[in-house]
């Protein structure tokens, strides 16, 4: 939707687990709303308060809204939830390039669904675990282990 709680959250974990491994050459990482909501805002200060619990610092982010140009440069657009998935879908251009999913669907716990908005619910510091899990299992899909 608009950038500043689930999707800063996931960036922020992805880059804290690529970090972690060493391989931050290897990925160009950025999290983008599909809607025109809080465009040049902040993380939400109660994810960017989650993520500093975990030793992740979300503060250099600044909410955009996905792009056409996404579709060409990156090789996977995750979504949060199915809404955004279904919309990214519908602004997915020919000739695209990236692989559009849904991030639950690493989730060994979760396998599939939503990753709830905690914006309204204020489950900041569940939402943060959920995402930091799949994000770890999208990692360990995509990188090879030697």
């Amino acid at each position: 939707m608009g950038n500043i709680c689930r999707s800063p959250t996931a960036e922020g974990a992805f880059r804290s687990i690529v970090d972690k491994n060493n391989q931050s050459g290897n990925f160009d990482i950025d999290s983008a709303g599909t809607h025109a909501y809080h465009l040049g805002n902040p993380p939400d200060k109660r994810s960017q308060a989650a993520a500093k619990n975990y030793g992740i610092d979300l503060s250099n982010q600044k909410a955009r809204q996905v792009h056409e140009s996404d579709f060409y440069y990156y090789d996977f657009i995750i979504a949060m939830d199915e809404d955004n998935l279904e919309r990214l879908k519908s602004i997915y251009p020919i000739g695209g390039i990236s692989k559009v999913e849904l991030l639950l669907n690493y989730s060994k716990e979760l396998n599939g669904g939503n990753v709830p908005d905690p914006y309204y619910e204020g489950k900041f510091d569940e939402v943060f675990k959920m995402v930091y899990s799949a994000c770890t299992s999208f990692f360990k899909s995509i990188v090879k282990k030697d």
